[in-house]
Formats: C-alpha cells, sequence, structure tokens
C-alpha cells in the first residue's frame, strides 16, 4: 500500500472515531443535565439511569481495546474467585506501569458487567474536563486535589455516600498516586529508605491515607479488595495512539480475591497491609518477569457483544448527517466553506493528538519530582 495513502487511512479514521467519541459524549452529557431533575424525586432512578448513560461513554474507549485493535486479556486467577467477579461490590487495586493501564481497568469491568457503574479516585481538575469528567460528576465519581488535609473530609463524605448504591459497582484505585517511571521510583524509594520501608523493584511506595479511608468508609458495603497486577507480554509497551492505529497487544492480569474482613480496620495496620501488599506485588511482577506468567489459572473471559453494538449504534446516528454535510459543503464550491471545513479538520486532529497526549506516561504527574512533594507521601 501507499505510504501517503496508509497515514491518510489513519488519518481519517482517527477523525471519524474521535467524531463519534466527541458527538455522542456530549450529547449524552446533555442527557445527563436533564437528569438532575431526578435526583431529589428518586436518588437511585438517577443512580441507575446515569450509570446505563455513562455505559454509552466508556464501552467506546474499552471497543477500541476489545474489537478495533482486538488485543487480547488473559486473566490469572483462582477459579473460585472468578465466579464472584461482578456479582459483589469491590476495591481493585491496580499498577500504575502503562498508559492505557485504566483502559485495561475498564476492559476487565466490561468483562463482568460492572463498567456503567465503576468508580475511581480521580484528580477534582477532571471534573471539569466535557465527556469523561462530566460523565464521572454523574456518577459520583470521589475526587480530590491530592492534598490530603482538604481532601480526607471530602473524599470520606463522597465514598460513604455510595453506601447505599444500588447498583454493583467496582472502585478502582492506583495506591501508587502516578505512573511508574525511573525517575519517580529512584524518589519513591529515597522515601522509603528514610522511613525504613522495605524497597520495592517494580512499583511506587503506595499512598496508604486514601486506600485506608476507602476501606473505613466501604466496610460493609465491598465484599472484597481485588489485587491487580497487570503485564504485557514480549516487553511491548502499549499506548493510547498504538489502540487507535489498531495494533494488537497481549495483556495479562493477575487478580487475587481478597476478603474484606482480612484488611485490618485501624489505619496505621491498614497502612502496614498495603505496604505488604505491594511487597508480594513486587515478587509476583519478579516471578512475571522471569517465567512469563502469573502463579494461578489462566482463563480468557469472553467479550461480550455490547460495546461494539453501543459503538455502532453511535457511528450509524452521527456519519451519515455528517457525510450528507460535506457532500453538500464540497458541491457548494464556496472558498469559505471549504476553509472552514479544512479549519474543523485542524481542531480536531488537534483534539485527537490532546487526547493521546493526555495518557501519555511523559505527560503524566509530575508527583514525586521535587522534595516538597516527597513530603507528601
Amino acid at each position: 500500500m501507499d505510504i501517503i495513502g496508509f497515514l491518510k487511512s489513519q488519518f481519517i479514521c482517527h477523525l471519524l472515531i474521535c467524531y463519534i467519541f466527541i458527538v455522542s459524549g456530549l450529547i449524552i452529557n446533555f442527557i445527563q443535565l436533564f437528569t438532575l431533575v431526578l435526583w431529589p424525586i428518586n436518588k437511585q432512578l438517577f443512580r441507575k439511569i446515569n450509570c446505563r448513560l455513562a455505559y454509552c461513554i466508556s464501552s467506546q474507549m474499552v471497543m477500541l481495546l476489545e474489537w478495533w485493535s482486538g488485543t487480547d486479556c488473559t486473566l490469572y486467577t483462582d477459579p473460585e474467585s472468578y465466579h464472584k467477579y461482578g456479582k459483589e461490590n469491590a476495591i481493585v487495586i491496580l499498577n500504575h506501569n502503562y498508559e492505557i493501564d485504566f483502559l485495561c481497568g475498564w476492559n476487565f469491568c466490561e468483562r463482568f458487567g460492572v463498567l456503567g457503574s465503576s468508580k475511581v479516585l480521580a484528580k477534582k481538575e477532571l471534573s471539569y474536563v466535557p465527556i469523561i469528567g462530566w460523565m464521572w460528576y454523574f456518577l459520583e465519581i470521589v475526587f480530590c486535589k491530592r492534598k490530603w488535609e482538604e481532601d480526607r473530609k471530602t473524599v470520606m463524605q463522597s465514598l460513604l455516600n455510595l453506601r447505599d448504591y444500588p447498583e454493583k459497582f467496582w472502585f478502582l484505585i492506583h495506591c501508587e498516586g502516578t505512573r511508574f517511571t525511573e525517575q519517580k521510583h529512584q524518589i519513591s524509594m529515597q522515601v522509603a529508605e528514610a522511613k525504613g520501608l522495605p524497597k520495592l523493584k517494580y512499583h511506587l511506595l503506595p499512598r496508604t491515607k486514601g486506600f485506608a479511608v476507602t476501606v473505613q468508609s466501604l466496610r460493609n458495603v465491598v465484599s472484597a479488595v481485588y489485587d491487580s497486577t497487570l503485564n504485557f507480554r514480549n516487553n511491548e509497551n502499549p499506548t493510547l495512539l498504538g489502540v487507535l492505529n489498531g495494533k494488537k497487544y497481549h495483556a495479562d492480569l493477575y487478580v487475587r480475591r481478597i476478603p474484606l474482613e482480612e484488611v485490618p480496620e485501624d489505619e496505621q495496620e491498614c497502612s502496614k497491609w498495603l505496604h505488604k501488599l505491594y511487597q508480594e506485588k513486587d515478587a509476583f511482577q519478579e516471578e512475571y518477569y522471569r517465567t512469563g506468567a502469573y502463579p494461578a489459572t489462566p482463563i480468557v473471559p469472553p467479550r461480550r457483544p455490547w460495546t461494539l453494538l453501543n459503538w455502532l449504534f453511535w457511528a450509524l446516528l452521527l456519519l451519515y448527517p455528517l457525510f450528507q454535510l460535506l457532500i453538500k459543503m464540497v458541491s457548494s464550491g464556496s472558498s469559505l466553506t471549504l476553509a472552514s471545513f479544512a479549519f474543523v479538520i485542524i481542531v480536531a486532529s488537534v483534539g485527537v493528538r490532546w487526547m493521546i497526549g493526555v495518557t501519555e506516561i511523559n505527560k503524566g504527574s509530575t508527583y514525586g519530582n521535587n522534595d516538597n512533594k516527597q513530603k507528601q507521601m
């Protein structure tokens, strides 16, 4: 194939995917706005509707991973625990090493039917971002400013609000607080040495306060902690751009189900428990790099068709009027019209680049990159 033609075809695909995601997302955000009238009348109905609306957005991202790129996701877990996934509330602890680890977390949720109701602990700034951030607002996602003195009360209240949530949900949390990089790891291990904590080889020190408050607030609502460790085979370094380009990756996810009763209630003991958990995660990583497998039964949960069907619905709904508009613009021959169209293309391409850049490791949080932030750990 002609290289220029190939690049152009990829660019057009990116634009169309971005167009469907942005336009459908804004439509769904608009519908979510009107559901606010239900909150004082029937809060549980409001929540159920917004779980379905949120699924219409987040499932488009999962569709790219599952169907567009065809990425394989193998789950390593205990067969007895496997049958409980999706049937109970859980706290999911994820490692934070890859640009698309959030997407793999969503994929895990989707395979067990809890994607629409899944929760995360997210930066407050994201609540102002259209589509994903606004979707999370209506899902009652827990937002924080990463300043624990200010966050503790608001985070705890947000978590307590979830105690009567009508849908089964998983609360996804990256206890490391930021993506792993060599620079952050070096600083983190300096903190570990100063605090007399065991050093980790493949993880940053976990931030224990947020986890302890999560456990405290959701005890007797959440049944278990799912300790999840993600890796990719053959030293693959997956990116969102690669997924958009249809590149296939091979993910291995090791999940241990730990009953919440085994997690200490006392905050200091809970902190020690989490540090011990991350030492175990480090050992699992070491074994994976040595053997290429985890110490559990490999299972491939079946893909559900709903992510693809949802995307096809929005594609059919939105692409037809777009093509009609393009035909009219080209047939008009107006230079102003064509210039406007070119401007929209440029803006859309910048939008695609921005969305990809948000996930890039080198564009991630600066947490841990200076001495002041060391003190916050």
